[in-house]
């Protein structure tokens, strides 16, 4: 009994931490993303896709895309990006914009609503919470895969539960 305050207070700081990762990564996005765009959940995100609902976006540069992405999502890029890549898609069509953490994302989604797209979202945490989550992704030939491009090493903190590649 002497050691129950102890253990309790361990157990308490390790339960802390997961926590703490999803405040920080709420700080990460708060800092960087105005907030004009709403979130998705990556468990929204999945049971759409499961059912078609939804276009998503890869906002991420052509060798991120080409590591790994979300099964049919349509890869339009972010240095490179012109709203002229989806002209044909219904202005009513519910989109999902993502990039690695949901900073780059924003921007595109920003830019799409600005052209009249009425119904877009940015995937919170982005490819990384998304495989974070055990959701799959592929490669470019197709093929589910565990790896992930990360960014750079900065970002790469971020994903945990993916082979990171640079």
């Amino acid at each position: 009994m002497r050691y129950f305050p102890v253990v309790f207070i361990i157990l308490l700081l390790l339960g802390s931490q997961g926590l703490k990762a999803q405040r920080t990564l709420n700080e990460l996005l708060n800092k960087y993303n105005s907030g004009n765009i709403p979130y998705t959940s990556v468990e929204e995100l999945r049971m759409s896709q499961l059912s078609d609902k939804v276009l998503i976006l890869d906002a991420r540069e052509p060798d991120e895309y080409e590591v790994s992405h979300i099964e049919n999502s349509v890869h339009v890029g972010f240095n490179d990006f012109k709203i002229s890549a989806i002209d044909t898609v219904s202005r009513t069509r519910s989109i999902v914009v993502y990039c690695s953490l949901g900073i780059r994302s924003e921007n595109i989604a920003r830019q799409l609503r600005e052209a009249g797209f009425k119904y877009v979202e940015n995937l919170y945490g982005g490819i990384f919470e998304w495989k974070n989550a055990g959701y799959p992704v592929i490669d470019d030939a197709g093929q589910e895969t565990e790896k992930v491009h990360a960014y750079s090493k900065k970002w790469s903190v971020w994903l945990e539960n993916a082979e990171i590649i640079y």
